[in-house]
């Protein structure tokens, strides 16, 4: 089945009040190829049929299913890599002085997929930090997709996945092998406070951050729902944390709330 227009039109605005997320024009054939095997799973036969049980009365098991079709988990071990440096030589550093009476460090992967971008700055504090060892060290990891976060929970990534990005050296620290898998060890996963949460809607207690990563994750949503998450990023950081976007994202023209810097050869968001 092909998606015609007035569905595809259905879908988008299903998608964006659902969570936020807004499909460009021409992409028919992204939602036929993301809910055919949603189709497959629920028993429903068809995407004509998913989108029909949309149109009326869906479960909240077939509405979650679809949203976490649409949504992109692209991820990948210190990816795009200099924001790990600039965490690394300007960042820690800087908050191990302030806050050295508190020895609390609180930074929330905000879209964390299966968990690659938490357990690769985890593996940093480690490897750099030692000194954060008797501090208090949360890595917050949020998703909208409930299956990214027990992946995340887990720990467990493929040899295609631990190859991409991670040196071998810290993957024989920090890791061990169970067959074709591996497994991050209980002391780096203990790091990790994993909870759901959709950026778009109601957002659980979260305490005062350092750091925010919500990478390559603003280009999904519309202008006043990106201008929104900003907003409440700023309340959720502390006065001075920093804000780190992907490369193509920026908070111009959006929020007045941050300051661009740049470091490490690369750039991030101060707020003020």
């Amino acid at each position: 089945m092909s998606v015609g227009q007035a569905d595809f039109l259905f879908f988008r605005e299903w998608l964006r009040r659902r969570a936020a997320i807004l499909l460009e024009d021409g992409k028919e054939y992204l939602v036929e190829s993301r809910l055919e095997p949603v189709a497959r799973k629920q028993g429903l036969g068809s995407v004509d049929a998913v989108l029909q049980q949309l149109r009326g009365t869906p479960t909240a098991a077939l509405e979650l299913a679809v949203v976490e079709a649409l949504t992109t988990n692209e991820t990948s071990f210190f990816r795009d890599w200099k924001p790990f440096e600039a965490l690394r030589q300007l960042i820690v550093p800087a908050i191990q002085k302030e806050r050295i009476s508190e020895r609390r460090l609180d930074l929330w992967s905000a879209a964390c997929s299966s968990g690659q971008e938490a357990y690769s700055v985890g593996m940093l504090l480690a490897e750099h930090f030692p000194a954060l060892a008797d501090w208090q060290v949360r890595l917050h990891c949020t998703d909208i997709s409930r299956e990214m976060l027990e992946r995340t929970r887990a720990g467990r990534f493929s040899t295609l996945e631990v190859n991409r990005g991670l040196p071998a050296p810290l993957l024989l620290k920090h890791f061990t092998r169970d067959g074709d898998a591996w497994v991050v060890k209980p002391a780096l996963r203990a790091l990790l406070s994993v909870s759901h949460l959709n950026l778009a809607g109601p957002w659980p207690a979260l305490p005062p951050m350092d750091v925010v990563m919500i990478r390559n994750v603003l280009i999904y949503f519309d202008v006043p729902t990106k201008k929104a998450i900003l907003e409440r990023v700023r309340r959720q950081l502390r006065l001075g944390g920093v804000l780190f976007l992907g490369s193509a994202e920026t908070t111009m023209g959006l929020s007045d709330a941050y300051r661009r810097e740049e470091g490490a050869g690369t750039s991030f968001y101060r707020a003020i």
